[in-house]
Parts: C-alpha cells; sequence; structure tokens
C-alpha cells in the first residue's frame, strides 16, 4: 500500500523565527538541497532524519509529517524516493 507523507518542515521553520533551510540542514547533519527535496515533497525522510527534525522543533514526528489519509485528501507525486539518510 502506498501512502503519501505530507511535511509541515516548511511550516514548522517559519513558526520557529523564520528559520532557514541551511540552519535546520545544519542542526540534522544534511544538505540544504535534502531539506527543499522534503518539503517539496519529492523526498520522504528516513525515520532517524524525520526524528531529527522533530527534535529540532519541539514537536512529535506526527506534527513535522503527516500520512496522506489522515488529514485529508493529497495528490499523488510519482516519482518520490525514500532513501535513508
Amino acid at each position: 500500500m502506498n501512502r503519501d507523507v505530507r511535511s509541515e518542515v516548511r511550516k514548522l521553520r517559519f513558526l520557529n523565527g523564520e528559520m532557514t533551510q541551511e540552519e535546520l540542514a545544519r542542526r540534522v547533519g544534511v544538505s540544504r538541497q535534502t531539506i527543499v527535496a522534503i518539503e517539496g515533497g519529492m523526498y520522504d525522510p528516513s525515520v532517524s532524519l524525520a526524528i531529527r527534525i522533530a527534535r529540532v522543533f519541539g514537536v512529535p514526528v506526527e506534527g513535522a509529517f503527516i500520512l496522506g489519509g489522515e488529514a485529508g485528501p493529497r495528490g499523488s507525486r510519482g516519482g518520490r524516493k525514500g532513501r535513508g539518510a
């Protein structure tokens, strides 16, 4: 079963002092391009990266990433990658 994951990372960055993608990337140990891809829905983070991102914002993982079926309808985004980071 394919479930889309919706990222709330961009919203969380702006709710936390307009944190830059570069700052978030530095704090979680990935490239800025990885953050861009997560925010754009082109990349689903590994569990460990999702946890690190959520911890930066002081929210549960479910506050940073939402399964598509849990928060209403969402369009398909083909070609998404889900490699570990």
